[in-house]
């Protein structure tokens, strides 16, 4: 087996946590802070018009088997009332197919208005997942197979809820996406040559927040905060600052505790359409190796903009 082939089995053995507890995390994203749905209900529905967004993320590009996530979801007011709804389906893949898990959510918020400027929003979302999970590509370190049944399409139900408040230039918010503790899989009682390993979809909570300041007229500043935590794993934050110039560019940086580095930068091509792109630099062990070439993500924004309703000033958030 070669060093490169080592990476791998090591990284699908750790994220599966063989012969230890694994508690699994939601799916990462840099460009949350565009992408909001996905990590709380209650967003949706607030940029007051029909918004679809395509994400795809390669992480950890140049080692092999490396995890792959695409997102599509869309989200509106439902017109002359205070209802929101969204659809969302994520897909995250291990292992060139080893392991393939796809989420499908519906979504329903609920917003009231708490100043002339503030409004806050209760969110709601129900769905659930597919696994599947091919052992047969799986190797341990001495190349040989791993003995377990295959996986598939499993399906796991869930439900989340969330929180959101926002006015022109603040937004803060708190949900948990996923409420249920989903064991996924569990062969830790068979006979002692069997590699033994628990899987289970841990409750993950979000806190997010950012405020938008006007430099001038042509330049908004926003520094943002996203804190993650889940039991059995270390606490994620976040730090954002990104810049918009004259309504059109968008650039900044992110830094993840203990993790990672980012460059973001984003154009709005139409009153429709915004593209994005966000790049990774890890700063753990795992940045070091040669065959680590960072993580990459790509963005797409589509919104129902009437020709007539021309944005003075597109919402940074």
């Amino acid at each position: 087996m070669n060093i490169n082939n080592r990476y791998y089995v090591f990284l699908v053995l750790s994220i599966l946590g063989l012969g230890v507890l694994f508690a699994q995390q939601d799916a990462q994203y840099t460009q949350y802070m565009f992408n909001t749905m996905s990590v709380n209900p209650a967003y949706a529905g607030s940029r007051g018009q029909l918004s679809i967004a395509a994400l795809y993320r390669a992480q950890w590009i140049g080692l092999d088997g490396a995890p792959t996530t695409q997102t599509l979801n869309l989200h509106s007011p439902i017109r002359n009332s205070k209802l929101g709804y969204g659809l969302s389906i994520v897909n995250d893949e291990i292992g060139d197919g080893t392991v393939q898990e796809t989420y499908f959510d519906a979504v329903l918020s609920y917003t009231i208005d708490v100043s002339l400027e503030g409004k806050l929003s209760f969110g709601l979302k129900a769905g659930g997942n597919l696994l599947n999970f091919d052992f047969t590509k799986l190797r341990n370190f001495d190349s040989e197979p791993v003995n377990s049944d295959n996986i598939e399409n499993r399906f796991s139900p869930n439900f989340g809820v969330g929180l959101y408040y926002h006015t022109n230039k603040f937004y803060a918010g708190l949900s948990a996406p996923n409420l249920l503790q989903t064991e996924h899989f569990d062969n830790s009682q068979r006979d002692a040559n069997t590699v033994q390993f628990l899987s289970k979809e841990r409750i993950n909570f979000y806190l997010i927040t950012g405020y938008v300041f006007d430099l001038n007229g042509n330049l908004k500043f926003k520094p943002a905060i996203l804190t993650k935590v889940v039991g059995g794993a270390p606490l994620q934050v976040d730090i954002s600052a990104n810049f918009m110039f004259n309504d059109k560019f968008t650039f900044g940086a992110a830094y993840r505790w203990d993790a990672a580095l980012s460059a973001m930068a984003g154009f709005q091509i139409s009153d429709q359409f915004m593209l994005g792109l966000a790049y990774d630099k890890e700063t753990t062990e795992l940045g070091g190796t040669r065959f680590n070439d960072g993580s990459f993500e790509v963005f797409l924004r589509f919104e129902l903009v009437k020709s007539f309703q021309r944005l003075v000033s597109p919402r940074f958030f």
